[in-house]
């Protein structure tokens, strides 16, 4: 290249060759012979020519059919040789032969090939050289025999035939010793051709300055062969070289040399040069074509040009052509890079107006701008028509799947696309992995997520920065502080971790109550000189407000202003003029409001509340001036009491209450109901009565619900019941819009204290008035009404609840199923159990232990097993709870062996037992009348240090009492005594029972006399009592009892009877035995007997009295 830059072609044009004048000299007509023409594919000039004698026996006859065909062979080559030569080579105008030019054409020598024979024969002769070396043959001996017999024409047809270049060269040596040789452009040009296709540039250039030298004018061929070369094997800056001098002669290149340079500046990435070739292009009106459009608009987008590449793209589309799949595709891409969604949907219905289907490439561009707009529902479309269409999903597109499933928050869905990646062996890439961590983070699963990371490292995929980042993040969200710590530190080897990661360790020590961690933390961030973003300004900032460090708030503005913006950044500007220098403080912040403008609230909350902890009570009165000033100022002080209060600080809510009130504000009514609701918890009642009084002085009294509603908890939480019914009656009477809310608090709280009725009244006028009430309403009456034993209203309010479409919830479900129970209908209630098991919320343990009860109480023991199983396949560990309902049904079918293994579960699975446990066991085994086993269980728990009731031993005392066991009841009567229990009512009444049933009238007696004093009032043990005397034949106590009964207005039982379970042969004994003691003794008996009783009398109607 060097050399030709010497060339006058490069440095001026050549000068132009006078004009010679030339005379005409009759030329004498040239013999040929018949069977050799000049040129047998020349144009005919319409001049007869001697016909060739026919041979006698032709060798191949042609037809006329024939002659086309070969005439249409002809004009297929020489297009495809002028497409090799280039796009000017000009189309011959072919005419039509006369019948007797046909009839030459068809008897000419070559006989329907393409050249004539010796034309053939010459190639055939040169290319059979290239199995030769460099100086194994002579070219001038080789073609002696050709010698006169080539015109020059015939000599480039064999030239143009080489395919090597060594070949090449040494038959244009020999050519150009021919007489017949002259230089011609074309010649030149078949030769450079043929040096560019192998990659001979050298030579080719050589060839250039030879013909240069020869003084022939390179013409816009020979120029785009030579460019055409050096565009081809990467030759770029003389490919340029060479195009400026083509330029300065004044010769334009056509569109296909123009495409085939921008089309190799393009391979090379070389766009800014394409884009210059594309404007001398378009300034030299060279008319591009489909290609040319193509590779321009792709290097305008490479260049980030988005306007001049949409101008090329719209152009293409106004000459009509069509783009491709590929331009579309990277418009798109280009649009999304630059946030013009618009345009790249836009360009996608362009595509599927013209039916072209789009890439996987450009399937990705579109599902990303889906995900990033949130319109989930058309990317799932889309990969719909992928699949539709047989385009084939790659990784990228299935990690944009995953992170899409995973807002959706369709897990199983993600899992599933991930199992398919690796099922199809595409999962290499460390996006996708990360993709699947974060949906796992996301649905709280951190466990899967670490081990999915964990499984990357093990496949030799390197952590970049990004899956260091995911990592962090699933540790924090673990809350495992040295995992979180060696990873954190493992990110900063990688490079200074990004801001959020500072701000998740941060977060995570703050959130443990780490401190002094925290302090450590930040105090290195500002050593490393970490640039802080505007959210982790805020997060550090936030706990030094918390913690009250005014110092190391006013050092971090300072570091912070220096490298992070300040202009346009309000929360920036804000505490700098609130904090740094005494000239910016807060009484000078007020009257600078005017050229800050509106102060950014976030950072007053904060600086109010490093205040209120540093206890600068003058700096606080003036930051809520000023935050009072700016626009929803009052509701962010709101809130600010309303977190106060959710932290239990009564103090700094009060301080900010006062505040507010001294500069003629009213907090916002969950401000001050949150601030009441404190005061009950605290049971601070009359603080919360004078906060409620002026809070209902201000304003409309029928619109403060919350308040009313604070109030009405606070007066409950403190026990005055009373005062919350007077809230009520004040909110009716001033008319206010009573809530669901308040009128569930006063209900529970009017049933905890066992007023049902008042209760069951505000419910009527709850249902009276029409009010909306919710779920939790409902729930709440219809509890409040099943512990008031109305169960009947209590089903009325689920049936009002359901008509009127008030979505019943789990708790409304278990709470019915005891109602159900205890109106002793299992079918509703079980209706009740599977309706809360339709609902998507899972059941609890609470809920099963319900129904289990009521199957129990009805005997239903099989179905009461079968639902405990049930529970515990549903990952539901019983409780102690669940066991005693268990132990009590098999106690109810005694069961013992079942209440023995449930007992023995019980403790395998680390449940203690306790008095329920034991009594249930006490039951079962009392009811199998194993009364060994009863006494032992008895005995266990005093020895587990529980200590046992009377209702412990009642079971076997009843079982002892029931089988006639009158001595062991009685030691069992005694153990309670002995253990310092005070028998209670049933037990009395299980002992006098036994006597009475059994016959032993005399120690039933005594016992009654026992026990007189206290079961003065008892039913069955007074009427017993008179049963026992008047057996006995003592009418007169028996009387004074029954006048006791009638005074106290309890009932006479007359259907009881002495001995009813003893046989008839012995009751007609005892009666006997009675009737027969007579005479004197008898006398004698009586008259003791009557002075007993006399005695006796005076005590028993002065215990009565």
């Amino acid at each position: 290249m060097e050399s030709m830059l010497k060339t006058p072609f490069l440095s001026s044009p050549l000068p132009i060759a006078p004009h010679r004048p030339t005379t005409a000299h009759p030329r004498k007509p040239r013999k040929t012979l018949a069977t050799i023409t000049p040129d047998p594919w020349t144009l005919s000039d319409g001049n007869p020519r001697i016909p060739r004698p026919f041979k006698k026996n032709p060798r191949k006859r042609l037809s006329d059919d024939n002659a086309r065909r070969i005439i249409n062979a002809k004009a297929r080559y020489l297009s495809t040789l002028r497409r090799n030569q280039g796009s000017m080579a000009q189309t011959p105008r072919w005419i039509r032969r006369t019948p007797e030019q046909m009839q030459r054409y068809l008897e000419d020598e070559r006989d329907g090939q393409l050249y004539g024979k010796h034309v053939v024969a010459a190639i055939k002769v040169v290319r059979r050289l290239a199995g030769r070396g460099e100086g194994e043959y002579d070219m001038r001996e080789v073609m002696s025999g050709f010698v006169t017999r080539l015109t020059f024409r015939e000599m480039c047809v064999v030239l143009k035939e080489q395919r090597g270049w060594r070949q090449a060269r040494d038959f244009f040596e020999w050519m150009k010793l021919q007489l017949s040789y002259r230089p011609t452009v074309v010649v030149y040009t078949i030769l450079l051709r043929v040096y560019g296709q192998i990659g001979k540039v050298k030579l080719a250039e050589q060839t250039f300055l030879e013909m240069l030298e020869a003084e022939c004018e390179p013409d816009e061929v020979a120029c785009g062969t030579m460019l055409c070369a050096y565009a081809k094997w990467g030759r770029h800056k003389a490919m340029l070289s060479f195009y400026s001098a083509v330029q300065e002669r004044g010769v334009v290149p056509s569109v296909s040399v123009f495409n085939f340079m921008i089309s190799s500046l393009q391979k090379k990435s070389q766009h800014g040069k394409v884009i210059q070739l594309w404007k001398n292009m378009l300034e030299s009106k060279v008319e591009p074509n489909h290609f040319t459009y193509t590779i321009v608009t792709c290097s305008y987008a490479k260049e980030g040009l988005i306007k001049e590449a949409f101008e090329t793209f719209h152009a293409m589309k106004s000459a009509k052509f069509v783009p491709e799949e590929v331009t579309y595709s990277l418009l798109i891409s280009l649009s999304v890079k630059n946030g013009n969604q618009d345009e790249a949907l836009k360009l996608y219905e362009e595509m599927r107006a013209q039916r072209i289907i789009p890439s996987k490439y450009t399937c990705a561009s579109l599902i990303t701008i889906y995900y990033k707009n949130g319109n989930f529902s058309k990317a799932l479309s889309l990969f719909s028509e992928m699949e539709k269409n047989n385009i084939m999903v790659d990784e990228v597109i299935h990690g944009l799947l995953i992170r899409i499933y995973g807002k959706l928050g369709l897990y199983d869905d993600a899992q599933k696309a991930f199992e398919a990646i690796e099922k199809a062996g595409l999962l290499n890439d460390e996006k996708t992995y990360i993709a699947m961590a974060q949906v796992y983070i996301s649905a709280g699963d951190f466990g899967r997520a670490l081990k999915l990371l964990e499984l990357m490292r093990s496949r030799n995929i390197l952590f970049s920065r990004f899956a260091y980042a995911v990592l962090l993040q699933c540790y924090t969200k673990m809350e495992n502080v040295g995992s979180a710590e060696v990873t954190f530190h493992a990110l900063s080897k990688t490079g200074l971790p990004d801001a959020a990661s500072f701000q998740e360790m941060l977060n995570l020590y703050v959130r443990l109550g780490l401190l002094d961690k925290a302090k450590a933390f930040i105090a290195q961030m500002r050593k490393d000189q970490v640039k802080f973003d505007e959210e982790l300004c805020k997060t550090v900032m936030s706990f030094y407000c918390r913690e009250g460090m005014v110092k190391e708030v006013e050092e971090l503005l300072e570091e912070v202003s220096r490298f992070l913006l300040i202009k346009d950044n309000k929360f920036m500007q804000t505490s700098l003029m609130a904090v740094i220098g005494g000239s910016r403080e807060i009484v000078n912040a007020v009257d600078a409001s005017e050229e800050l403008g509106q102060p950014d609230t976030e950072a007053l909350k904060m600086l109010i509340v490093l205040y209120l902890v540093d206890g600068n009570s003058s700096k606080t009165k003036q930051g809520v001036k000023f935050l009072l000033q700016a626009t929803g100022g009052l509701s962010l002080v709101s809130q600010l009491i309303c977190k106060f209060t959710r932290e239990g600080d009564l103090q700094k809510a009060e301080i900010l209450y006062e505040q507010v009130t001294k500069l003629g504000h009213m907090p916002e009514d969950a401000a001050i109901a949150s601030m009441i609701g404190l005061y009950g918890k605290r049971q601070l009642l009359r603080d919360a009565e004078k906060v409620f009084a002026v809070a209902v002085e201000v304003g409309s009294s029928t619109s403060r619900g919350p308040l009313y509603s604070a109030m009405i908890d606070a007066y409950a939480k403190c026990g005055k019941i009373f005062g919350a019914q007077k809230i009520y009656e004040e909110m009716v009477r001033k008319g206010c819009e009573l809530d669901a809310v308040t009128v569930s608090i006063l209900v529970n709280a009017l049933a905890i204290y066992g007023k049902h009725k008042e209760a069951e009244s505000i419910i009527h006028k709850s249902f009276q008035d029409s009010l909306e009430l919710d779920t939790v309403a409902y729930n709440t009456f219809i509890k409040a009404m099943l512990e008031a034993g109305k169960l009947h209203f209590a089903t009325s309010i689920y049936e009002r609840m359901v008509s009127v479409g008030v979505a019943p919830s789990v708790q409304t479900y278990n709470t019915m199923i005891s109602v159900y129970g205890r109106l002793r209908k299992l079918d509703k209630a079980v209706d009740m159990f599977n309706k809360a098991c339709s609902l998507d919320v899972p059941l609890d343990e609470k809920a099963y232990t319900n129904m289990i009860s009521y199957y129990g109480k009805a005997g239903k023991i099989q179905e009461a097993f079968d639902l405990f199983t049930k529970m515990q396949g549903e990952g539901i560990k019983p409780g102690k709870v669940s066991y005693n309902i268990m132990l009590n049904a098999c106690a109810i079918a005694g069961l013992d062996q079942d209440a023995t293994e449930l007992f023995q579960a019980m403790l395998r699975d680390g449940c203690s037992p306790d008095s329920f446990t034991y009594l249930a066991l006490v039951r079962a085994y009392a009811a199998s009348k194993k009364y060994s086993k009863a006494e032992e269980t008895i005995i266990g728990m005093q020895e587990n240090g529980i200590c046992p009731f009377c209702s412990h031993f009642n079971p076997l005392l009843f079982a002892y009492v029931k089988e006639g066991l009158i001595v062991e009841a009685e030691k069992v009567y005694g153990k309670i005594v002995e253990a310092g229990l005070k028998p209670d009512i049933t037990c009395y009444q299980n002992m006098l029972r036994g006597y009475m049933d059994f016959g032993h009238v005399a120690e039933g007696i005594s016992f009654f006399e026992q026990i007189s004093e206290s079961a003065k009032s008892d039913r069955f043990i007074l009427s017993a009592a008179i049963h026992l005397y008047k057996f006995k034949g003592k009418e007169l106590e028996a009387g004074i009892i029954l006048d006791s009964m009638n005074r106290l207005g309890v009932s006479f039982l007359k259907n009881l009877q002495v001995g009813s379970k003893l046989k008839s042969p012995e009751v007609s004994e005892v009666e006997e035995n009675v009737g027969r003691s007579g005479g004197k003794n008898a006398t004698e008996r009586r008259r003791r007997a009557c002075g007993f009783l006399i005695h006796k009398r005076a005590e028993i109607i002065m215990s009565f009295k």
